[in-house]
């Protein structure tokens, strides 16, 4: 089982709960519709990794807030990628099919560290820099669903194992990327920084 580090220890998720169309802004760069209620879809363990690969030509990075829960609660917060093979999910959501095959592949849930978080929630903001450039920026503010109705949403039919995440939707600015970019995310409280990722992107 794959795993991830929260406060200097390993921990196994059992899933990572994504939640889509969760930023206005994002939806219409996509040219999707703003949903009537809250988007969840699944990565399975095997998608989680520490490391960023390049996939295909096509794949999408997507910056996103991450919490890990213990307990039925958030306990940490880091910062992850949310994968995504673009043609096929394109192709999937045009025949009204799953995402799976765009989403939930080996190596896409890529994850940096978490950090112990007991909140606010509201104070949170996010960015992404490639290759020192700012690409992705959000606030809580920014969050249609924000991350306790997230938690609550997901518990109603699911329920969390200890060490599972929430990746809790991404921001504008998603793109392709290519071997050799360099991936700095961080997730700050206010002006304070909560915990830094680096990626450098590999064959």
């Amino acid at each position: 089982m794959n795993t991830v580090i929260f406060a200097h220890q390993l921990a196994t998720p059992s899933k990572v709960v994504c939640i889509g169309r969760n930023y206005v802004e994002h939806i219409y760069e996509l040219g999707n519709e703003i949903p009537s209620s809250m988007v969840v879809f699944n990565k399975p363990n095997s998608a989680i990794t520490d490391t960023l690969r390049f996939i295909s030509p096509d794949t999408r990075f997507e910056g996103e807030i991450c919490f890990l829960i213990q307990n039925g609660k958030i306990a940490g917060i880091g910062f992850g990628l949310d994968l995504t093979k673009a043609d096929i999910q394109n192709h999937l959501k045009s025949k009204g099919l799953p995402w799976e095959r765009a989403k939930g592949f080996d190596g896409s849930a890529v994850l940096g560290k978490f950090v112990p978080f007991a909140g606010p929630v509201e104070n949170l903001r996010m960015t992404l820099h490639i290759n020192d450039v700012l690409v992705q920026e959000a606030t809580h503010e920014l969050m249609i669903y924000k991350p306790l109705a997230m938690i609550e949403e997901i518990k109603s039919f699911m329920r969390f194992e200890d060490g599972d995440i929430v990746m809790s939707g991404t921001p504008k600015g998603v793109a392709t990327y290519k071997i050799g970019d360099e991936f700095v995310g961080r997730v700050y409280s206010n002006d304070i920084m909560l915990v830094e990722s680096r990626w450098r992107v590999e064959k």
